[in-house]
């Protein structure tokens, strides 16, 4: 296990979490994650397992379709920093993209085939 923590570009979201060594990651081809082209966490953490600071009001969420998968970005930048799952509702996965230390351009990752989700 490991320590992470990361942040949206303007730093007004931030947070931290603690998991499995990073060594590749999960991007989807959902209409949304195929257009935003993230490359998140292979696992799904438990909120309790995910710290969330920063400005708590900088956080604003997207959904759509069925609403159960809700995607959490800074209003401020934009940026896409973790979502709550469809597949484990209420669990999030992380935007390997803001998280310290991680290069996603680097890192090989799975395909999740959201797209043919009902």
């Amino acid at each position: 296990m490991a320590e992470y923590q990361g942040s949206c570009h303007c730093g007004d979201v931030t947070f931290k979490f603690v998991g499995e060594l990073i060594t590749k990651g999960l991007r989807c081809n959902c209409s949304l994650c195929a257009r935003k082209g993230a490359v998140m966490t292979t696992y799904a953490l438990a909120p309790s397992a995910l710290q969330i600071k920063g400005k708590t009001e900088a956080l604003a969420t997207y959904t759509f379709g069925s609403e159960i998968a809700k995607h959490h970005f800074c209003k401020r930048c934009g940026i896409y920093t973790f979502h709550q799952t469809r597949s484990k509702p209420g669990q999030y996965r992380v935007n390997l993209g803001c998280v310290d230390g991680v290069d996603s351009s680097r890192i090989p990752f799975d395909i999740f085939d959201g797209a043919s989700l009902p």
